[in-house]
């Protein structure tokens, strides 16, 4: 037995207990760290297919950063996402990433320590800690042969449906939208929080009949018409609302969220683990994303903590490629609800990971994330 199949099979039982490499595009490279693992990073712009327009702005493009790290001859990839609201930007991503020195560590299977000493670095930066967690994931899966649903005991054919977005758009484009893709899902995500969340499900409903859960990211500000809005909403066949009121907003969110008939889901309202005890009382439940949660390990605590606590568990994520959609996708499976739906508004994705077949995810069976090129 060599050295990495010792760790592998050392690291196997403890995973297990309590828990097809690709290649970029040639492109340059910064690399950070040396020693045992090597880590390396490049921008990446993402293109969306259509203008994505939620309560608060519009836009074509999503920036993102690139992540690889080297091991023991294998290659775990990972990435950042930078939405323009959690003011991350591809220079304090990397800027961070430049920072961190793995080195240190002996190898991938040292996730806790490992991920305890990004946090060292920074008190923020969730995107950049998010893509080396998810690197450090593909490495261990790789490791060890298997896909990361395996390493959790999850069993992949629950993973289940991911609603596909609807951004706000005039009538025309949104019936456009939804003719495109009312056919290939079974639940469709709408974005609301402006004067035309009525005609948007409207216009909808002139094309299917899907269920429906909508996300109002902070943009209705009256609770009591937030309220009558959720409830002829729920006559409309939708499912949930996101995060209906600005996030600081908890005594009046915990108002509708008593008198709801549908679960209200909280999301700018929650990023990491820490932010879930305040909230208890005030949403039906958490909707967790990696580039929030600072990935995949933190975002298993914070399922454990929300079904210790009674909530529900939505995974979602933001416009990314199939390789941090497709680690969401992992968690599937452990989740009442997904939108993990990033990879496919994306007219440049790099990988081919989870897939959307007859409305269901579909998991790869490739150890770690499972990731092939394009």
């Amino acid at each position: 037995m060599d050295r990495r199949e010792f760790i592998a099979a050392s690291a196997g039982v403890a995973i297990a207990a309590g828990l097809s490499s690709c290649r970029f595009p040639a492109a340059p490279k910064t690399k950070a760290g040396g020693g045992r693992m090597t880590l390396s990073f490049r921008p990446y712009e993402l293109t969306l297919a259509h203008t994505f327009t939620v309560s608060s702005y519009s836009r074509k493009t999503t920036p993102g950063v690139q992540v690889e790290i080297e091991w023991e001859g294998l290659t775990g990839h990972g990435e950042a996402s930078m939405p323009p609201y959690l003011g991350h930007t591809v220079e304090s991503v990397c800027a961070f990433l430049s920072k961190v020195d793995l080195g240190r560590f002996e190898s991938p299977f040292l996730l806790e320590d490992i991920m305890a000493y990004l946090d060292d670095l920074s008190d923020g930066d969730s995107p950049a800690k998010a893509a080396v967690d998810i690197a450090l994931h593909d490495l261990v899966g790789q490791t060890l042969g298997v896909p990361l649903y395996k390493m959790w005991g999850y069993n992949p054919a629950k993973a289940g449906p991911t609603s596909f977005t609807i951004g706000i758009d005039t009538p025309e484009v949104v019936r456009e939208k939804t003719r495109e893709c009312a056919g290939l899902y079974k639940v469709l995500k709408v974005k609301v929080g402006l004067d035309t969340d009525e005609q948007m499900i409207r216009t909808i409903r002139e094309i299917t009949d899907l269920p429906l859960v909508v996300d109002a990211n902070q943009g209705w500000k009256d609770r009591a018409k937030a309220l009558d809005v959720i409830f002829w909403l729920k006559e409309q066949g939708v499912q949930l609302v996101e995060q209906p009121l600005a996030k600081e907003r908890l005594d009046d969110t915990a108002w509708i969220t008593e008198r709801s008939p549908l679960p209200i889901i909280a999301d700018e309202a929650v990023q990491r683990l820490r932010d879930i005890p305040a909230l208890k009382g005030a949403y039906s439940g958490i909707n967790i994303k990696l580039m929030k949660s600072a990935g995949l390990l933190e975002a298993r605590k914070m399922i454990a903590y929300a079904r210790a606590e009674g909530m529900k568990v939505m995974v979602g994520c933001m416009t990314e490629t199939s390789c941090a959609c497709t680690a969401a996708a992992h968690l599937a499976p452990a989740a009442d609800f997904c939108d993990i739906d990033g990879n496919l508004l994306i007219t440049n994705d790099l990988y081919k990971g989870m897939i959307v077949r007859d409305g269901l995810m579909v998991l790869p069976e490739g150890p770690g994330l499972g990731l092939k090129n394009v």
